[in-house]
């Protein structure tokens, strides 16, 4: 038989319907195999964990066969319990397979400390971004004599006056005493212009 006739009988046409037959069942097959070892369509849905302690996050995700790891911890937020989870990837109502590992951020127990820096003889508005950068917080703010005006001449916090390389938790309010631009004299210095007017004028 020649090859154009073969091509053309009947015999061709049934192993060709027979081969694509094959070629479908194993690839039916081996997609059905493929959603089986994959967990495919079995997505769990990552619970929201914010503010639970590590303890009750770990029963969570025990729960939903999830698996945990803790990443770091970030700065103190009051608006979280001490060692609560504060971040969390993949964020709540993810899909993902069993066995996943959600990767947890906790608060810190406090609020960490900075160095106060030497603002002595700085301008208030040097001082005041350098506090903020530092997370700490700008209190209250009074003046008393002196040439240099709007100049630090003081910082107190709870009342004290307190020095340059003293360590204090963020958030701390700073206390600030600033010139009021005039020249200031004492008393003594009043009473010796005096008494040489007086000298003087004798």
């Amino acid at each position: 038989m020649s090859l154009r006739a073969y091509l053309t009988s009947k015999i061709f046409f049934k192993q060709m319907i027979a081969a694509i037959s094959i070629v479908l069942v194993i690839a039916f097959v081996f997609f059905n195999m493929l959603s089986y070892f994959t967990n495919h369509g079995e997505e769990i849905t990552v619970p929201d964990l914010s503010k639970m302690t590590v303890e009750q996050a770990e029963e969570k995700l025990d729960s939903y066969d999830l698996d945990f790891v803790i990443l770091d911890t970030l700065d103190y937020d009051k608006d979280f319990p001490k060692f609560a989870v504060v971040t969390q990837e993949p964020k709540p109502g993810a899909k993902v397979k069993s066995g996943r590992k959600v990767y947890l951020k906790l608060n810190a127990e406090s609020y960490a400390q900075v160095v106060l820096p030497d603002l002595i003889e700085k301008t208030f508005r040097q001082a005041e971004p350098t506090l903020k950068s530092l997370g700490l917080e700008l209190g209250e703010i009074t003046y008393k004599p002196y040439l240099g005006k709007d100049m630090v001449l003081e910082m107190r916090h709870n009342g004290k006056v307190v020095k340059p390389g003293t360590k204090l938790m963020k958030t701390s309010k700073i206390d600030l005493v600033l010139g009021d631009g005039k020249i200031a004299f004492d008393e003594n210095e009043i009473d010796s212009l005096l008494q040489k007017y007086e000298e003087g004028n004798e």
